[in-house]
This record gives C-alpha cells, structure tokens and sequence, in this order.
C-alpha cells in the first residue's frame, strides 16, 4: 500500500498547526520530511506520523 501524500494544509492539520505554523516549523528544520512536486511541497503520511511518535518517545 502507498503511503497518501498530503499537502501543507492537510499535514498541518494532522499536526493541529496552522499552515503558516508548519511552514515556519520547515524554515528552522523542524518539520516532518517533505518534498517538492510539481511545485507543491507534500508530506508523506507516514512520515507525519512518525514525526509525532519520535515527539511522544523523546517525552518518555
């Protein structure tokens, strides 16, 4: 199964951030992994996902 890609707003919303709050979050190289297709910056889900898991581990 592929993993749903997901635009700024949606990734952001996943996060409970604003677009503008992700957006700055990836301008200080604190932000999931993200590319750049067809001009448009898009996250994988997982990798969203696995951005919140690693902030739940590092409170353990």
């Amino acid at each position: 199964m592929r993993d749903q890609l997901l635009f700024v707003d949606e990734a952001a919303e996943m996060l409970r951030r604003s677009p503008a709050q992700l957006r700055w979050m990836m301008q200080v190289g604190n932000a999931p992994k993200h590319a750049k297709i067809a001009g448009r910056i898009v996250f994988k889900e997982s990798e969203v996902q696995r951005f919140i898991d690693d902030a739940f581990a590092e409170t353990s």
